[in-house]
């Protein structure tokens, strides 16, 4: 009992937006898996969309990935992917202000679908992942990881060199690729031109998403702060400065 207490205050503690994603990609897989749910009803396919009015199939495709004895470990890599780096993010930048995060995700997930309809591909759980680890990157681009084997290089690097991991196990990197163009969209749109460009910002939070998740104070402090602009420090044009990150496992 005090087992299941423990496992029940770990996923509380998860940021809100962070846990109900991750909660999701374990709920729905599950369901896929026992039967319960037809796996062929909750992938990403525009006919049953557009001529079966099957509506519900760009959201399933976020949560729903196929578990079999040949895809269980990338399963499991995508939930620790997706638990670090989404909790992170969330209670780094994004601390303290979930539906400005929510909307971030909703920006990648739209794009996603878009280009899954188009690509095409299936799963959204993979290139969405990929869209927050390289939004993280970016924002910590200078805090050195270690990756398998003891390997350590900048986390600027890290969607690369997990794109160049997947081509290797799965002869695939599609996904990946759009997760980081998407991912690069959002960074570049939401930091990037309103800050060294001077630009308008044109991803703005709408209003109905502060509602229902208003802004808090305090909170767990994380990973990546802002980046601040170079517009203001002439003399550094030729660094970028875009946020500053910790190792991981630090405190």
């Amino acid at each position: 009992m005090a087992q299941g207490n423990d496992i029940g205050e770990w996923f509380r503690s998860i940021p809100v937006v962070s846990r109900y994603w991750f909660g999701g990609t374990i709920a729905l897989p599950a369901l896929g898996s026992f039967g319960l749910i037809p796996a062929r009803l909750l992938v990403l396919q525009f006919a049953p969309i557009a001529y079966q009015f099957q509506f519900w199939r760009p959201l399933s495709a976020l949560f729903f990935f196929p578990i079999s004895p040949m895809t269980g470990f990338a399963y499991l890599m995508h939930l620790y992917f997706l638990y670090s780096y989404s909790t992170r993010l969330e209670t780094g930048v994004f601390d303290g202000r979930p539906a400005d995060y929510l909307f971030m995700l909703m920006f990648c997930w739209v794009c996603h679908v878009i280009a899954g309809l188009l690509v095409p591909f299936y799963l959204l759980v993979a290139p969405m992942i990929m869209s927050v680890l390289y939004v993280w990157a970016q924002l910590n681009r200078d805090t050195i990881i270690t990756f398998f084997f003891g390997t350590q290089f900048k986390a600027m690097y890290l969607p690369w060199v997990l794109t160049a991991f997947n081509f290797i196990t799965r002869g695939s990197f599609v996904e990946e690729l759009v997760g980081i163009l998407v991912g690069h969209a959002y960074f570049f749109l939401a930091f990037k031109y309103p800050q060294d460009f001077g630009g308008q910002h044109i991803l703005t939070t709408p209003q109905f998403l502060y509602n229902y998740l208003p802004n808090r104070r305090g909170g767990i402090s994380g990973f990546g702060q802002a980046p601040s602009s170079r517009r203001e420090a002439p003399a550094d044009r030729g660094r970028h400065a875009w946020g500053q990150g910790h190792a991981l496992g630090g405190n």
